[in-house]
């Protein structure tokens, strides 16, 4: 096979030049990255059903949005968990290559059709929809040798401070918290024998909650009367301290009673 080059200097010059020409093409036409799609792209869809087993959130959110993401363009296979904090996320992969800007809002397109038949719950906390990755990039232990700063401090000053900042740099997806402690926010416990006396139930708690903790505006008088001066009402807005929440009505006992959450 050399021996013929040798001989032949004509064809391997013009094999040269024919290589050459191929070389210089391929650098005009192909596309050069830095960091080429190697992996699929991924749209990550989270949503919250308060109190719900994984279960529940299985057959009342997941099955639901499963079935309308179902046959996205671009889709080739998506995945799904559920938990029994009541997170229900859902994993979908599409094409590599495929614009993921287009893909994540084809899959909100979708999420917005089903959800009429989510659970009321779900929809007022709302359906998230995020282009990224499913494996973790990075990850950071946040520690104080201090023992002031326990762990829910902790946890609760990296969701103030440390997430946001995180999650404003060019190309991060999300950034979570991860650990045991609570985070902070106020938590009800109900007695379901005091609740089966009165005939209540959790939807009722759930309802005077909503009614009587909101921040609304309540407006302001002598704006259409000839009185010099015009106020603006404020008040509280919503309930700060526990005492706050056991002072809210949940129904009327008559005779001038009524049943407080405490």
């Amino acid at each position: 096979m050399l021996k013929r080059f040798i001989t032949r200097p004509v064809l391997s010059t013009v094999i040269s030049v024919l290589i050459v020409l191929l070389g210089i093409l391929g650098m005009i036409k192909l596309p050069i990255s830095q960091y080429p799609d190697i992996s699929p792209p991924t749209v990550q869809v989270s949503a919250t059903y308060g109190g719900a087993n994984a279960d529940v959130v299985q057959k009342s959110v997941i099955i639901p949005l499963e079935q309308q993401i179902n046959g996205v363009v671009g889709m080739t296979y998506m995945t799904s968990t559920a938990t029994d904090q009541g997170t229900a996320n859902i994993s979908v992969f599409f094409d590599v290559g495929t614009n993921p800007d287009i893909a994540a809002v084809d899959v909100q397109n979708r999420v917005a059709a089903a959800s009429k038949v989510l659970p009321i719950e779900v929809t007022q906390a709302g359906v998230t929809v995020r282009k990224q990755q499913s494996s973790n990039v990075l990850i950071i232990s946040l520690y104080s040798d201090k023992q002031g700063f326990d762990q829910t401090f902790l946890q609760n000053y990296a969701a103030i401070n440390i997430i946001p900042q995180l999650q404003r740099v060019n190309g991060v997806g999300s950034a979570n918290v991860f650990g045991s402690a609570m985070t902070y926010s106020m938590r009800i416990w109900l007695q379901p024998d005091k609740m089966a006396v009165y005939k209540i139930t959790p939807q009722d708690v759930t309802n005077a909650l909503a009614e009587q903790n909101v921040n609304a505006a309540p407006g302001q008088f002598g704006a259409n009367d000839n009185q010099s001066f015009q106020y603006v009402i404020k008040y509280s807005g919503q309930l700060q301290t526990p005492e706050q929440f056991g002072n809210i009505v949940l129904k009327s006992l008559g005779q001038g009673q009524y049943l407080q959450l405490k």
